[in-house]
């Protein structure tokens, strides 16, 4: 069963006010704060929040205190076409994550039809023909591709339909995207790691991400080991097979006779695969090996000792990719590419490495 998404207050009416402007309720500038107020029912805090986030969006221009807020029609005008939007996730659980259901609510809420295609990136093997037969096949005005290879990628901003990418290796390449910045705070997860003594520190990396070179992210990681004088190699970001079995392989390779005193792991679902193959093995975190995850989870909150990781707000990606499918709706060719910030949590799942190590 999904996940239960609940809005804030001033989230609903970003969203109420967001859908009136795009169907051109208004025109020239918004009503003002204590209008709108009383005309919804809420209170003013909830719509300054609400007018505030549909200036980050671009549709309102803030035009000094006191004076009311410009509306900022885009090409074409206000009223669109609805779109179908397909929603490419990266795997069958990547589908239920809080930020595509709230992206899926979004677009709803903004008039477009959004769907998820039967098959995910993982079905297709990551290949890009597999991929091009699943587009060409798709009746659908814009994608939305999840954290895709670089080659997917170029594959897809080589093409006439229109793209967004929501993580994936997108640098250097001609196309829209939005993700977390990671790399400031995996460089601090990494100092954390060395300060409590550890220099066997693994990172389990997704294949697009370090194939066929490691990519930004996994380079800042590297660079952070050599920074404190470890000399790096397959052993700190090992290679294994995307499928279960080729993940299991690859950690029981890894825990031979050097086995690493610390994991860092890419997302949520190899995380708690780990933390099972670990604890199969009679290994328990944090007094065996520590265990840093790349992402956040609701689950999380519920861990005891608590889960080390990366944390990111999700909203202002959904504002960014909702603000360029609605560009496309009017006819805009918007390939910026914008990140937001990240946060390392610090947590039980890390200590010193085992006296033995």
């Amino acid at each position: 069963m999904s996940e239960l998404i609940l809005f804030s207050p001033s989230e609903q009416v970003a969203i109420h006010l967001r859908q009136e402007l795009l169907q051109g309720r208004w025109s020239g500038t918004m009503p003002g704060v204590p209008t709108l107020a009383t005309e919804l029912g809420v209170d003013h805090k909830a719509v300054e929040s609400a007018l505030k986030r549909l200036e980050e969006e671009g549709l309102l221009v803030a035009q000094g205190k006191g004076r009311p807020r410009r509306i900022e029609p885009p090409a074409g005008g206000l009223e669109a076409p609805a779109l179908r939007v397909a929603l490419l996730a990266f795997d069958g659980p990547s589908r239920g994550t809080d930020y595509m259901i709230e992206l899926r609510h979004q677009l709803e809420e903004a008039g477009h039809r959004p769907f998820s295609p039967r098959e995910s990136l993982a079905d297709l093997g990551m290949e890009v023909e597999r991929v091009a037969r699943l587009v060409r096949k798709t009746r659908a005005d814009a994608w939305i591709v999840s954290a895709a290879s670089q080659e997917i990628l170029e594959w897809f901003a080589d093409g006439d339909v229109p793209v967004f990418a929501l993580f994936g290796r997108m640098a250097e390449l001609e196309i829209a995207g939005t993700k977390p910045n990671k790399g400031p705070a995996l460089a601090e997860a990494t100092r954390r790691l060395i300060g409590l003594g550890h220099r066997r520190i693994s990172h389990l990396s997704l294949p697009e991400r370090r194939l066929p070179e490691p990519g930004r992210l996994e380079r800042r990681y590297l660079d952070e080991l050599e920074a404190h004088g470890i000399r790096t190699g397959p052993y700190h970001l090992p290679d294994w097979e995307p499928s279960i079995e080729g993940l299991h392989r690859g950690l029981e390779s890894l825990f031979g006779p050097t086995p690493p005193t610390a994991l860092i792991v890419d997302g949520v679902s190899l995380f708690f695969a780990a933390q099972q193959f670990l604890g199969n093995r009679g290994l328990r975190v944090p007094d065996h090996v520590s265990l840093v995850c790349l992402d956040g989870d609701p689950h999380f909150s519920w861990c005891q000792p608590s889960i080390a990781h990366i944390r990111w707000d999700h909203r202002p990606v959904v504002r960014r990719i909702l603000r360029w499918v609605n560009g496309v709706a009017h006819g805009e060719d918007d390939r910026r590419q914008t990140m937001t910030r990240a946060k390392f949590v610090d947590g039980g799942s890390v200590g010193a490495p085992p006296s033995r190590a």
